[in-house]
């Protein structure tokens, strides 16, 4: 059963801990993701960009597939399922589909437009039991496309966009997508800090776990980050178990054609990795 973030996220806000959100691109990386989550015994959310979704077939595929993974698969923890970086039609596209989180990233609308394509959104997702993500100030990287620099939130413009009444809150603290370039700056712990003592017990979010120092992250834990992206560290990771496992010629030895072979060491370093999180997050035993 599909589960609303919001309560995931209130209990990690509360008790200083973090719940990883674990992009998807796949059926490995999702029963990977699961699995891992249930032998921890964590809460997770699942990741959906819109890039994905399609890739993966659309919407109703990917919740198709999560649903019947949690029920096949015994998966007995929270978990919930969360369009990522969300535009507005997509917003209304996943939650017809049956997603039970979903982010609108309205950062690049002028405040005024953010505030009001929020304010219908928020109240289209709480009539579904839906919890709903925003964000303010553009998280730098490339994400579908979309190149950003890192550039710090407005904490006044954090506190007018949690006022709508949305369950959590992406604010760029100078955090980037991918892979982090050799002159970034590091995290700017005075703007979560602002953000924090404005928006008070609303779970924030961090976009681009990947890269991001274990110091950074516990402090920004300790700030009221309560949930935490991953997503190109799975991927790196899978890539170079991959890799590997062809270098060595592994795929050319009895049937190591089979992607279920092929694919095996890929899905343990994404186990690996989620589990590496988890226990960074601090999100073990927390189910």
């Amino acid at each position: 059963m599909l589960v609303s973030a919001a309560e995931m996220l209130k209990k990690a806000k509360a008790g200083h801990y973090a719940v990883g959100q674990f992009n998807i691109n796949n059926l490995e990386w999702t029963k990977a993701i699961l699995q891992t989550a249930q032998e921890l015994n964590s809460p997770v959310i699942l990741g959906v960009s819109e890039g994905a979704g399609k890739y993966m077939g659309g919407y109703k595929t990917v919740v198709g597939m999560v649903n019947g993974m949690l029920e096949e698969l015994g998966i007995t923890v929270p978990v919930a399922l969360h369009l990522d970086h969300g535009t507005y039609d997509h917003c209304y596209k996943c939650l017809e589909a049956g997603f039970s989180s979903i982010m609108f990233d309205g950062s690049h609308y002028p405040i005024e437009e953010n505030v009001a394509k929020t304010t219908e959104l928020v109240k289209a997702a709480h009539e579904k039991g839906v919890s709903i993500e925003a964000e303010v100030g553009a998280i730098g990287g490339e994400e579908d496309g979309v190149i950003g620099m890192g550039e710090c939130a407005d904490p006044e413009e954090c506190k007018k966009i949690a006022d709508l009444g949305v369950d959590f809150l992406a604010a760029g603290i100078g955090n980037i997508h991918g892979k982090y370039p050799a002159n970034w700056k590091g995290l700017s712990f005075e703007t979560l800090d602002a953000v924090q003592k404005l928006t008070g017990d609303l779970p924030l979010v961090l976009h681009g776990g990947t890269g991001i120092p274990a110091d950074m992250i516990k402090k920004a834990i300790t700030l009221g980050v309560a949930k935490i992206n991953v997503n190109t560290e799975c991927q790196l990771a899978f890539t170079a178990a991959t890799r590997a496992y062809i270098e060595a010629g592994k795929d050319q030895q009895g049937k190591g054609y089979d992607p279920r072979k092929l694919l095996a060491p890929g899905f343990e370093a994404i186990k690996a990795t989620v589990k590496e999180k988890m226990e960074l997050f601090g999100s073990v035993d927390k189910a």
